[in-house]
């Protein structure tokens, strides 16, 4: 299947570069993922459209503010460090900018001394391994010394580091926020569970290569990256049942849909507490075996995220939401609006 099937113009102008003041207060598009049929609200108007019994499922990974800025100690010239994924001890695959002044051996110093670094290893696209060396907590030095990774389109500054968290983030280890759960309010979810609708947690760890652009030419030669991920027994239980009684699972973004189709295809459609990592790749034809529906925002072009999203309701039904949602100028991407496929 080729890429270009997955096109779209998208106008520069409509790609959110600020959340908005009231998290709730953004768009809504509703999708009928049988029909295509769609229309147009607003967030905080998602409680009518789930029932007593359903279950929102909700990723509660936590943001880490992972890019640093430092030192190499040889020259002073300044390096720029983004955190990937914690390995052995204090090794951390990264990515560095520019990468060609790092070679194995090479110091980097954050933070007047603080926290030093010293290059391990070499790995491909600017990828680089770093032992880190410190007094005291990692990650409390991390929140002193880092600046959140907003994702490359976001060309303005983000004040406040929490509007790239969700209110209920709590796992320390994403490289980028699930962006489906910054339009819930405490309030709002309250207001959810008032009504008879579950809420469980899992977890998924999301990579820089959520933002990859696909490289081949079709679906069936792209490589997907992987993600850490975990279910506890009590959310495995609460889903299980939920499904037993007819209840609707919806996931709340597409690293909650990948987790879920995981640990169901694994399971012959069953959800077991589990934890590992995920290349899952879904795309048209696949067939689901977790999820009734999903709450996610609106996606790059040609990315896996738009794939992700037709394989449940339609490549033409979607493609036709996506071109609603330039004319009605809908927000595109991580500070944008969101669609509900139900």
């Amino acid at each position: 299947m080729k890429i270009d099937l997955f096109d779209f113009n998208l106008p520069e102008e409509l790609i959110a570069q600020t959340p908005l003041e009231k998290r709730d207060a953004s768009r809504l598009m509703v999708v009928n993922k049988e029909t295509g049929e769609l229309h147009h609200e607003h967030f905080h108007n998602i409680i009518e459209h789930l029932n007593e019994g359903d279950c929102l499922v909700l990723n509660d990974t936590r943001v880490l503010p992972a890019r640093l800025f430092g030192t190499k100690d040889e020259t002073g010239a300044n390096v720029e460090v983004l955190l990937l994924k914690q390995e052995e001890g204090n090794e951390w695959e990264t990515l560095v900018k520019p990468a060609r002044r790092i070679k194995v051996g090479t110091t980097i110093t954050f933070g007047d001394g603080r926290l030093t670094a010293v290059c391990t290893r070499e790995g491909n696209q600017g990828g680089r391994h770093l032992e880190f060396k410190y007094e005291g907590i990692f990650y409390e030095i991390l929140e002193q010394l880092g600046e959140m990774p907003l994702p490359p389109y976001i060309k303005e500054r983000l004040d406040d580091r929490e509007r790239y968290q969700t209110v209920y983030a709590r796992e320390e280890g994403s490289a980028a926020a699930p962006t489906a759960g910054l339009h819930f309010t405490e309030e709002l979810l309250e207001k959810i569970k008032q009504k008879g609708v579950h809420v469980a947690f899992i977890t998924l760890h999301v990579g820089l290569g959520t933002f990859r652009p696909v490289s081949a030419d079709t679906i069936e030669d792209h490589d997907m990256h992987a993600e850490f991920y975990q279910m506890s027994e009590g959310t495995a239980a609460l889903l299980n049942k939920v499904k037993e009684e007819g209840g609707r699972i919806v996931s709340v973004g597409t690293t909650s849909t990948r987790t879920l189709e995981t640990i169901a295809t694994a399971h012959d459609g069953k959800f077991v507490a589990s934890s590992g990592w995920t290349s899952i790749f879904i795309f048209p034809g696949y067939e689901f075996k977790g999820i009734s529906g999903m709450i996610t925002n609106f996606h790059l072009p040609k990315s896996t995220l738009v794939m992700l999203v037709s394989a449940l309701a339609g490549r033409e039904n979607i493609l036709h939401a996506y071109n609603t949602a330039v004319e009605e100028r809908y927000r595109f991407f991580s500070f944008g609006d969101a669609m509900l496929i139900i």
